[in-house]
């Protein structure tokens, strides 16, 4: 990786060949405040599964540090049908529930994106992630709707990240998707590489290394194989969405 050295009080990395690596969670595991300190990024999750209300995000924004950055996971209601058991969590009653999720080209989708879009601009977020069920697979229809939604909330304000779930999603695939709409590929990277390049957007959910995902503690060896697989891009997140994310996101930045 080269002569790594510190910039912002230990939060984030750049080395000789300017790669960037920056380190958090998904979601808070700890205070706000605490976190804000240990940490320069985080991945808003409470934003999956009901919108924070603008008064709210208007509030994180103001007591996070000025350089702070937060990373956006749109709203469910984009990617997800109705019949997800996520919308359990929904404080909310949907219209049309039959019009949500998939990407579907429905005023319903549209309006969960500028809803989410409303969210994004208050805390100055550039990633949006879109992580899709493994119900969503790769059938003609899907693959319309994908491409036309990403055509038409093209918006060079923000850099849109794309978790698509299940075998059925081949690497061609993704990448002819990718490709047509300038998405980035979010992985696993202890499961699975990215078939984009440059920015990496790496989601750490236990397994594997582990037997069960989530329910993983990460050991040393495992960092030290993340830091080598960090190697190939030029900026690399990292968040941890497992169990331990607040102690092994630490330890990953004392390793590095």
């Amino acid at each position: 990786m080269g002569c790594i050295h510190i910039q912002n009080q230990n939060k984030y990395f750049v080395d000789e060949n300017t790669m960037m690596i920056k380190v958090g969670c998904c979601g808070f595991p700890i205070s706000m405040k605490t976190y804000f300190n240990k940490f320069e990024t985080v991945e808003i999750q409470k934003t999956f599964y009901t919108l924070p209300t603008i008064e709210n995000a208007e509030k994180w924004r103001s007591m996070a540090p000025k350089n702070f950055e937060f990373t956006i996971k749109a709203w469910q209601g984009i990617t997800h049908p109705a019949s997800s058991p996520t919308y359990k969590r929904y404080k909310g009653k949907l219209k049309k529930p039959q019009n949500y999720g998939f990407f579907q080209q429905t005023d319903e989708v549209i309006n969960a994106w500028k809803e989410t879009e409303k969210i994004c601009s208050i805390l100055k977020a550039k990633h949006v992630l879109f992580q899709c069920p493994a119900s969503f697979k790769p059938n003609d229809e899907n693959i319309e709707n994908i491409l036309h939604f990403f055509k038409k909330i093209r918006n060079n304000s923000y850099h849109y990240v794309w978790e698509p779930r299940g075998k059925e999603w081949t690497d061609d695939i993704i990448l002819e998707i990718c490709k047509k709409t300038g998405l980035t590929h979010c992985v696993d990277p202890f499961s699975h590489q990215p078939v984009t390049k440059e920015l990496a957007y790496f989601r750490l959910h236990g397994s594997p290394p582990g037997k069960k995902m989530y329910n993983y503690d990460y050991t040393k060896k495992d960092l030290k194989e993340l830091i080598k697989l960090c190697r190939s891009f030029n900026i690399v997140y990292c968040f941890f969405n497992n169990i331990n994310m607040y102690k092994n996101a630490l330890q990953l930045i004392e390793f590095i």
